[in-house]
């Protein structure tokens, strides 16, 4: 089983900071290098202009590496553009240069978009996840570095196709990063060192929790007037599993991928349950309560619980239990870790045996910088495979849940089943993927042990 590492660390950042880049390894590649002395400007371009791409451009725009602009920006939400584009402009100011001729509007926006960027240049994909790798396709062409939100893939099909395309990526000497921004976290990187070094023994287990209300667009009512069903889905892209995977794939993704970096690495089968509870008038497809068993090779476990129901006891945090001690790894949401160790298995202040000072380097903000000095020092930096078998990992739990079958990582991986294969056919007339039943009202939902074979019928 492949281990769940990546290509550069916030300690080769720090140690190799300020120094000239050598010889690229990829000898006879053509290097889309930082631009002429004269125009060295970094230009960006924003692709999904939603709350995490106008947060994704924030951090680009923050980096002390510039000079960087956003350059063009595209939606096919006119409004949200908009809006993101008032957000970014009043924080910003002039490194905001996407002028009206270069924002766009439409299933076609990312490569109009992209054209104005040259070679070199850094594209954001922001939109939900079944775009990512036709967007990533079109960056590969163009010769742009890429930063791309997670989850990367929502199936098998469209891991082994990201996968794919990170080695084209690599071919052409290409950043990218993918937005698991725990990985470059440094309070968690010390408690992985930590863990290494033996301060919590051998683990015996991990546990992972992400139990709050409604989250998202995950709750979805019934569609009204004056807008399109491929358009509603997009705008509500958590509560359809074409677009996103749903909420399990979306907001899960994280704890499990932090607790397979502790481990070292990714589990080799899932074994899942989940059930729609209170669900009122919402029609989307998601579970609202999801309990998974990962096994590791080594015969390990990792426990994940979800759930979105209001009035519940809530919990955000993963921890590593070991022979000699606990490690949290991360308590109440991703930002601030706050990551401890405690002797034994009672979290009491008596037994904290250590803790990461307080405050912590923004690690949404660092994975921006390790990406910008990547590019400016030419270091090798390329997240994707690493990003799409923590997609995959992630959609094992959610497989398994849905069709109450077990799940290997193998069968994951080797699925022939996509969600959305014609995703980049779409245009502002197409017919969404998913349909409401004309009977029922509703969109087709996953049921466990009835249909075994994929998540739900369409």
């Amino acid at each position: 089983m492949t281990e769940p590492t990546f290509d550069s660390s916030r300690r080769d950042f720090l140690k190799t900071t300020g120094v000239t880049a050598g010889v690229s390894a990829l000898a006879g590649v053509a290097i889309p290098s930082v631009h002429a002395a004269e125009d060295n400007t970094i230009r960006v371009a924003l692709i999904g202009c939603g709350g995490r791409g106008t947060g994704a451009a924030a951090n680009a725009l923050s980096t002390k590496q510039g000079p960087i602009k956003l350059h063009a920006m595209a939606d096919v939400f006119k409004d949200r553009l908009d809006s993101s584009l008032k957000q970014l402009k009043d924080e910003f100011g002039n490194q905001v240069e996407a002028t009206l001729d270069r924002q766009f509007i439409g299933f076609d926006a990312y490569k109009k978009a992209m054209d104005t960027l040259r070679p070199g240049d850094v594209v954001i994909l922001t939109t939900p996840p079944a775009f990512r790798w036709v967007h990533f396709t079109y960056a590969i062409q163009k010769g742009l570095h890429t930063f791309m939100e997670k989850p990367v893939a929502v199936d098998g099909p469209t891991a082994r196709r990201m996968i794919a395309l990170a080695d084209e990526a690599k071919k052409k000497n290409l950043k990218v990063g993918v937005g698991l921004m725990c990985r470059h976290c440094d309070a968690r990187e010390e408690l992985l060192a930590r863990i290494h070094d033996g301060e919590i023994g051998d683990i015996l287990a991990l546990r992972a929790y992400r139990q709050t209300g409604p989250v998202g667009s995950a709750f979805v009512k019934p569609k009204p007037d004056g807008i399109t069903e491929l358009l509603y889905q997009i705008r509500n892209f958590h509560g359809f599993l074409w677009a996103s995977g749903g909420c399990f794939s979306d907001f899960l993704i994280h704890n499990i991928d932090e607790c397979c970096w502790m481990k070292g690495s990714w589990p080799v089968t899932a074994q899942g349950a989940g059930a729609r509870c209170y669900r009122d008038d919402y029609i989307d497809q998601n579970f609202d309560t999801y309990s998974v068993e990962y096994t590791f090779d080594d015969g390990t476990k990792l426990f994940l619980e979800g759930r979105n129901i209001e009035g519940c006891h809530q919990e955000f945090a993963s921890y590593a239990h070991g022979t000699k001690g606990i490690a949290v790894i991360s308590s109440n949401s991703h930002s601030p870790a706050r990551s401890r160790i405690y002797k034994g298995q009672k979290m009491t202040r008596a037994n904290l045996a250590w803790a990461f000072p307080q405050p912590e380097p923004n690690p949404y903000q660092t994975e921006w910088d390790l990406l910008i000095h990547a590019i400016k020092k030419d270091k090798l930096h390329n997240e994707v495979k690493r990003g799409a078998e923590a997609s995959l990992v992630t959609a094992m739990g959610r497989m398994s849940a849905h069709t109450g079958q077990l799940i290997t990582f193998e069968n994951a991986m080797n699925g022939k089943y996509e969600f959305a294969p014609d995703v980049d056919k779409l245009t502002m007339t197409s017919a969404a993927p998913l349909q409401v039943d004309k009977v029922t009202k509703h969109y087709p939902i996953p049921q466990p042990g009835m249909i075994r074979d994929r998540e739900y019928l369409a």
